[in-house]
């Protein structure tokens, strides 16, 4: 994205936008559903995302992709609604046949993946969802979450070791 200005770069703008969205906006819809657990909420998120991201394009430095820059927006705005005390109060159950439409149904075995993903602790569940979901590297989601890069690899490995128990029936190890 480049810093346009004026009446003419306000088109140019406009349309660098339209690109942007329609290039992310599936993904930024499942990974915020995947994270609130509530699709009326993640449209709301995904929504406030952009609005974020248009008022700031011209503020964006390149130093990492448009996608991983997007992705932090999106998961600084669910934490945000995560915290609010409306979030405490609704309920939020989900099953993977209400995530917004993908390229492929969820298949039996996964869903069950998935369920259990959607069931771990917070900072786990992030990790999670962007490395294997959104195909992040640890340096982009250390980036995106404004952690260190240890601590992403941490959390994937307790991410890990939680689903391998959960799936298999047991207690994870501490």
């Amino acid at each position: 994205m480049s810093n346009v200005k004026g009446p003419d770069g306000a088109q140019e703008r406009d349309q660098a936008f339209e690109e942007l969205v329609a290039e992310h906006q599936t993904m930024l819809l499942r990974t915020c559903f995947l994270y609130l657990g509530d699709r009326a909420l993640a449209e709301d998120a995904v929504q406030e995302t952009f609005l974020k991201a248009y008022r700031s394009m011209d503020a964006f430095r390149g130093e990492s992709s448009r996608r991983t820059w997007l992705m932090k927006i999106a998961m600084n705005t669910c934490r945000d609604l995560y915290r609010s005390g409306w979030f405490r109060w609704t309920d939020r159950r989900y099953t993977p046949d209400m995530l917004p439409e993908t390229a492929a149904p969820v298949a039996e075995e996964d869903s069950e993946l998935l369920l259990a993903v959607m069931h771990l602790p917070r900072k786990l569940r992030e990790v999670t969802l962007l490395h294997y979901y959104q195909g992040m590297s640890t340096v982009e989601i250390a980036d995106s979450l404004h952690i260190a890069q240890s601590s992403v690899s941490g959390r994937l490995k307790r991410a890990r070791e939680k689903l391998r128990a959960a799936l298999e029936g047991s207690e994870p190890h501490a």
